[in-house]
């Protein structure tokens, strides 16, 4: 039976996506409650080892985030604490906003019946020059070709994060480890270090609140329609919960409008209005 052209297609294109892809691993930077109960590698584009338990996911009614911090390794590959903190925040606020759907969000320093807190365990930095590079060759031949030009296949970033959930007695309802790196085809070059791993940030956010609000692993693709706080709040918007201010407003429009044009992240991100949730930002995990 021949194969259909769409599938030849299709099969093409994920081969040429795979081949122009950063390679990341996932990894662990140790500060998991559990591990053992991780299931096995999945995943093509971002790899992920995950566990959940829904049953001590069904009564949880309240969630504060604990801010995101650096393994020692990562942070060591990212000099500029602003940058950290970009990426750090973007996976906060991505979380927060996301987990709105279905708990009440309470802000760090507030009991609550689950606690979730990420590490990014690796990040590999985007090459700035070349970044610059692809960014003006896409942008230039948008305006003479019907289809941009893909990426320039190297000096791709990248970003392994774990995280888990924990509940009021410290046992672990669910837990991630996942990475990805960036792919010429299908991810924008940004001008920034961090360019990529900003983007992967709200990626993971996204996975494991979907975990987290499912009780269970969720199909590979989502389909489902966001919700009208989420959109507000992708848009610039005011949260649904004030605890989600902690980490700033999204960029919205004038966000995506920079991001495809290959601005830097920082120039259109929202930071946090409070100095101390900052700073805490920055800590790295020793």
């Amino acid at each position: 039976m021949p194969v259909p052209v769409r599938a030849v297609a299709l099969a093409g294109l994920l081969s040429a996506a795979l081949a122009g892809c950063q390679s990341v691993p996932l990894k662990e930077a140790g500060t998991l409650t559990s591990y053992s109960n991780l299931g096995p590698s999945k995943g093509m584009m971002a790899k992920k080892r995950l566990y959940v338990d829904g049953q001590r996911l069904a009564g949880v009614k309240t969630v504060r985030i604990a801010p995101t911090m650096f393994s020692f390794s990562a942070a060591s590959k990212i000099k500029s604490g602003a940058d950290r903190d970009l990426v750090s925040n973007a996976l906060d606020r991505a979380l927060c906003v996301a987990l709105s759907d279905r708990y009440q969000m309470v802000s760090a320093d507030q009991p609550a019946d689950l606690t979730v807190r990420s590490v990014v365990a690796d990040i590999v930095p985007t090459d700035k020059a070349l970044a610059g590079v692809s960014t003006a060759v896409t942008v230039g031949t948008g305006f003479v070709l019907p289809v941009s030009v893909p990426r320039l296949p190297v000096g791709l970033g990248g970003l392994a994060v774990e995280a888990e959930a924990v509940d009021a007695g410290g046992l672990q309802s669910a837990a991630m480890l996942w990475a990805r790196g960036a792919n010429s085809i299908l991810d924008k070059p940004r001008v920034s270090q961090v360019g990529d791993a900003y983007s992967f940030a709200t990626k993971f956010a996204n996975e494991f609140s979907r975990v987290l609000i499912s009780g269970k692993e969720p199909k590979a693709l989502d389909i489902s329609l966001p919700t009208r706080q989420r959109m507000q709040s992708w848009l610039g918007g005011k949260p649904k919960y004030a605890a989600c201010d902690a980490f700033g407003r999204a960029p919205g429009l004038l966000g995506a409008i920079a991001a495809k044009y290959g601005a830097p992240p920082q120039w259109t991100d929202n930071k946090p209005s409070s100095v101390a949730d900052q700073a805490r930002k920055s800590a790295v995990v020793r």
